[in-house]
């Protein structure tokens, strides 16, 4: 559900303060912040945030495309590594077959004409 338009997009206002102070002084450097909550504004556009996912903070650098999206979505707090019994399906079907033709599919027949 979304938010109310006559409300205004949520941001925290922590997070103005740090967006003048960088602004003000000119250097780009990373902005840390912890609230994935907050809606990504237009005066955003250039800088480059460390957004917390739990772990670390990850660098984000805020482009016109991002602006209404939240601050969470460009920092995943789960890794996806695979699912195991894939790596053991891999790891039994590719024993022998990587000495020589590619492992794939039969090649064609030569010569193989249909008309």
């Amino acid at each position: 559900m979304a938010r109310s338009v006559w409300k205004g997009p949520f941001f925290d206002g922590y997070l103005m303060k740090k967006v003048d102070a960088a602004r003000a002084s000119g250097r780009h450097e990373l902005i840390r912040i912890w609230s994935r909550r907050s809606t990504i504004l237009p005066q955003f556009v250039g800088l480059t945030f460390g957004v917390y996912n739990g772990q670390k903070h990850v660098p984000v650098m805020v482009t016109e495309e991002m602006v209404g999206h939240k601050f969470g979505e460009f920092a995943p707090t789960r890794s996806f590594y695979g699912h195991s019994s894939d790596r053991k399906a891999k790891r039994s079907r590719g024993g022998g077959a990587s000495a020589g033709g590619g492992g794939g599919a039969p090649a064609p027949a030569a010569g193989g004409g249909g008309s």
